[in-house]
């Protein structure tokens, strides 16, 4: 049995401002960084270490790692990037297609704008993960990665109820054990802000 800790970037200046960011980037805020520190703490308080340390290889995802491990070598990966929304990057979230009643995704959506399927990113974020918790060595993994990704990834191994008790808050914790290709949800930690 291993334990995998994916957690999500701090705020961001697109988040303050209300923007799609998903292959974009933008810096994190003081909050972000704050943030950040908080999750350090939970990890430091609770006496949770890790053998090994992955981020996305975007940069809000990299500062948040870096922040939390106390600059510890990060292994960066693409396959844990955000959800390229195309020609709606860095355009204003009020922009995002409404999710018709009975659907859970945005489909294929962003496709005809330059950006992924809700499909691929589920794929490309389960396949990383899996593969990550794989390797020699890996009892115990933090991964920092993307709201979008990261949702898509638990829409694979969760219920909708499940996913609903979730806050996504910047920084969320989702903790999960992973035993013979299966991911289990054990539980989720988000800072109330």
């Amino acid at each position: 049995m291993r334990t995998l800790y994916l957690m999500r970037h701090g705020q961001t200046l697109f988040n303050l401002r209300g923007k799609i960011q998903g292959a974009c980037d933008s810096p994190l805020t003081t909050l972000g960084i704050e943030q950040a520190n908080i999750a350090k703490n939970y990890f430091k308080d609770n006496e949770i270490t890790f053998d090994y340390l992955y981020s996305s290889t975007q940069e809000r995802a990299v500062d948040t790692a870096e922040v939390v491990c106390d600059y510890r070598n990060v292994i960066r990966s693409k396959g844990l990037k955000e959800w390229n929304f195309g020609l709606f990057e860095s355009e204003s979230e009020e922009l995002n297609p409404k999710i018709k009643p009975g659907e859970t995704s945005y489909g294929d959506f962003f496709v005809d704008y330059g950006g992924e399927s809700s499909e691929v990113v589920q794929e490309r974020m389960n396949d990383t993960l899996t593969e990550i918790m794989e390797k020699e060595d890996h009892d115990t993994i933090l991964c920092v990665s993307h709201g979008g990704s990261m949702y898509r990834f638990i829409q694979k191994w969760l219920s909708q109820e499940q996913i609903k008790a979730i806050k996504f808050t910047n920084c969320c914790i989702l903790k999960f054990e992973y035993l013979n290709g299966r991911f289990e949800f054990i539980e989720s930690i988000s800072q109330d802000n």
